[in-house]
């Protein structure tokens, strides 16, 4: 019943841009919150950026004054603007979903992931 699907990955040299697009479907009670995780090869999944529904953003260190969360609600779409992309940038980057299910259980939900990788 839920769906996660995200586009935008692929390949692009180092200070260039990516937007990626992630569409949240499915009948659920809410959402509270979507982010972007990514996990290079040999390396542990990290969080890249975060957004509430009401608008709280969290980034790591490494992508600040480089990467734009944004929302929109009324879509259940998260997207994640990419600029200055650097080689360490390339990985896997993964959308998830945290949302409330009718009873206010709380649910988590993956993409299947969608490949950046910054080369020249």
């Amino acid at each position: 019943q839920v769906q996660l699907v995200e586009s935008g990955g692929g390949l692009v040299q180092p200070g260039g841009s990516l937007r990626l697009s992630c569409a949240f479907s499915g009948s659920i009670f809410s959402i509270y919150a979507m982010g972007w995780y990514r996990q290079a090869p040999g390396k542990q999944r990290e969080l890249v950026a975060a957004i509430t529904s009401g608008g709280s953003t969290n980034y790591a260190e490494s992508v600040k004054g480089r990467f734009t969360i944004s929302r929109d609600n009324d879509k259940n779409t998260v997207y994640l603007q990419m600029s200055s992309l650097k080689p360490e940038d390339t990985a896997v980057y993964y959308c998830n979903a945290r949302y409330l299910g009718v009873t206010g259980k709380k649910y988590e939900y993956w993409g299947q992931g969608t490949q950046v990788t910054v080369s020249s």
